[in-house]
């Protein structure tokens, strides 16, 4: 997925209101940017990181920059736009990157199930056998290449872990897929130190019989792309 315009390097002054952040440029222009993320975004907004942001020629737009990626640790790229794992996720099972996904004849974005919920992929098998694919972005690293999630408390994500569950009960096949996002991330843990009843449940519905895949993701200053299945282990109370 290439990004939709070239991004423009700049540093981070802050992220305010859930949806701003002011960005230097190296002109030593200020600007003001969307921010595509409602969560905590937890360690990816360190002060004077270097961050990259895109620009819209619509004229509609209140603000004609997105953030789209930061610098953690001066090491790592992470993408912040969580409006991109789901197209990453659907561009890799439609080009048969992830292999656990692969064989299905029909590929449906956003469909609704559950108690007023949408899942972000369902796939279809010719003959009738749904698999329901619920995408998580993960950006937090903590520790020695461990990346968590969630990055906050979610009430709404360990909905969606109970309705996957539910999905298995009716004899479909359901999947949580964590996309990470985060260069310097190379496994996966829920945190059971942030959200405990997240990580409660997804010991849970595994045990019921939802599965659990995590796919990294090469990032650059042009495109992303997923890449390679990397380990996911249980939460450390386990």
């Amino acid at each position: 997925m290439k990004f939709p315009t070239k991004l423009l390097e700049g540093r981070l002054i802050k992220r305010y209101k859930r949806f701003l952040a002011d960005i230097e440029l190296p002109t030593g222009e200020v600007i003001v940017a969307h921010c595509p993320n409602t969560g905590s975004m937890k360690r990816c907004q360190q002060e004077s990181a270097r961050v990259w942001v895109s620009e819209s020629n619509n004229p509609k737009r209140k603000l004609a920059y997105t953030w789209e990626l930061v610098e953690v640790d001066k090491a790592y790229l992470a993408c912040i736009n969580t409006g991109y794992p789901n197209k990453l996720v659907g561009e890799a099972i439609a080009n048969g990157v992830i292999s656990e996904l692969a064989g299905y004849s029909e590929q449906k974005a956003e469909v609704k199930y559950g108690e007023n919920s949408r899942i972000d992929w369902l796939l279809t098998h010719e003959n009738g056998r749904k698999c329901y694919v619920e995408v998580k972005n993960v950006t937090l690293l903590e520790e020695d290449g461990l990346g968590y999630f969630p990055d906050a408390v979610t009430e709404r994500g360990r909905k969606h872990l109970y309705e996957l569950a539910k999905m298995v009960e009716e004899g479909h096949r359901a999947v949580m897929l964590f996309c990470v996002s985060h260069t310097g991330i190379d496994s996966v843990t829920p945190a059971s130190h942030i959200d405990p009843k997240y990580a409660q449940a997804f010991i849970e519905v595994i045990k019921r019989g939802v599965e659990v895949l995590a796919y990294n993701v090469v990032i650059d200053q042009n495109e992303m792309t997923v890449s390679a299945r990397v380990p996911v282990s249980m939460p450390a109370f386990m």
